[in-house]
């Protein structure tokens, strides 16, 4: 527990103040859905507009990349159900390399603000509610707190939201979070970039995009073999703390 939620028990309380962010996101979700802006975010939408889409992409470069950079950064804060559309879209716009890099870019952006809404909003007051299990956890999450951040980006253990919101919770170093997003993401956004960039070719066929195509043995297996190797530092601390144990008695 940190020193400033022990030493001052006003910021455990929740206030209209610290709950804002949270207020934004949970506008902008509703609205996305009340004005049936979620109807835009279909395969359809694209396959029906894709060259007009594309001419104006073309005609307008840097605007482009701008806008894709921070639609996915407002749709990764806001929660929105239609990320996993996003980096599709900048891979068939902008080719492999650059749709990637903007699609993580957005990402990232996003995630960091979903990160500083929770920890403004919530952490004081989940800090000093939750019991001496949970702080157990928090401590060992925070200890090995980049290794678990690159496993959770890494294999989609958990929903997006979730795993952009709880680290903001349990007291994660920004550092260790937005190295292990930024380094965690790579290997998805470069799948799912590949994906949109033979879109062309899957809607000239009158076919939806494969998206589970990141589960497929020959993609998921290099993954998980990164994941694990993530988890190597935590066996070898976990190994040498029971090891002192064993010496001490």
């Amino acid at each position: 527990m940190s020193d400033s939620v022990a030493a001052s028990p006003k910021k455990a309380r929740l206030s209209v103040k610290r709950l804002l962010p949270l207020f934004v996101i949970a506008a902008g979700f509703a609205a996305f859905f009340a004005f049936g802006l979620h109807n835009y975010f279909t395969w359809q939408t694209l396959a029906d507009n894709r060259t007009a889409l594309m001419e104006w992409k073309n005609n307008n470069m840097v605007f482009a990349s701008a806008a894709l950079v921070v639609i996915y950064a407002v749709v990764v804060a806001l929660s929105l159900p239609v990320a996993a559309l996003i980096t599709p879209v900048a891979g068939f716009l902008f080719g492999l390399m650059e749709g990637a890099l903007y699609s993580l870019v957005g990402a990232t952006i996003g995630a960091v603000a979903v990160f500083f809404a929770a920890r403004y909003a919530l952490a004081d007051f989940f800090h000093a509610r939750a019991g001496k299990a949970l702080h157990r956890m928090e401590d060992g999450f925070k200890e090995n707190a980049l290794s678990y951040m690159l496993v959770l980006r890494l294999v989609p253990l958990f929903p997006f939201f979730l795993v952009n919101l709880v680290p903001g919770l349990l007291g994660v170093p920004f550092r260790a979070y937005l190295i292990g997003t930024v380094i965690g993401m790579i290997p998805g956004a470069f799948v799912y970039a590949s994906v949109g960039n033979g879109l062309g070719a899957v809607f000239d066929a009158g076919e939806t995009p494969d998206m589970g195509i990141i589960f497929q043995p020959a993609v998921f297996g290099p993954i998980l073999g990164i994941a694990l190797l993530a988890l190597i530092p935590v066996a070898y601390k976990e190994v040498q703390r029971r090891r002192k144990k064993r010496e001490a008695r």
